[in-house]
């Protein structure tokens, strides 16, 4: 039998496994800021996609494109989607024409706003019990 020690040293040497953040569940947003955000007794650092089947980490800052490949996990979840307000940092940043025909065409109406009117708005929307998803970039 290997020693514990033994094992843990050869994991570790092997790697760590990251696992894509996600909270299975609807829940607002406490607070925001810090390049993060908390919610559910929880918080996470980076942007984030809050979807009708959770909240997941979102690879985006403010350097890169808003584009449809950006909001794949929208669209796959338009169904359940009314209405998608965009969080876009510390200044609005339009919605790109190529990626607010295809949310149109999804059915899904979207606004973009900085993020903290986002984490408002979406409050409220959810409290409202309406089909609401965001996505926001961290501040």
């Amino acid at each position: 039998m290997q020693d514990p020690a033994i094992r843990q040293c050869k994991n570790m040497a092997r790697g760590i496994e990251i696992r894509e953040a996600h909270f299975p569940g609807r829940a607002p947003i406490d607070t925001y800021g810090n390049g993060g955000f908390r919610f559910a007794d929880m918080s996470h650092r980076g942007s984030i996609m809050c979807l009708p089947s959770g909240i997941y980490g979102w690879d985006m800052d403010m350097t890169k494109p808003l584009s449809i490949e950006n909001f794949q996990k929208v669209l796959d979840e338009a169904a359940q989607i009314e209405f998608l307000l965009l969080g876009t940092g510390t200044e609005m940043r339009p919605i790109p024409p190529d990626l607010k025909a295809a949310l149109r065409a999804a059915g899904i109406s979207s606004d973009p706003m900085n993020t903290g009117a986002a984490v408002r708005t979406f409050n409220i929307m959810l409290l409202e019990s309406r089909a609401v998803a965001a996505a926001m970039i961290a501040v």
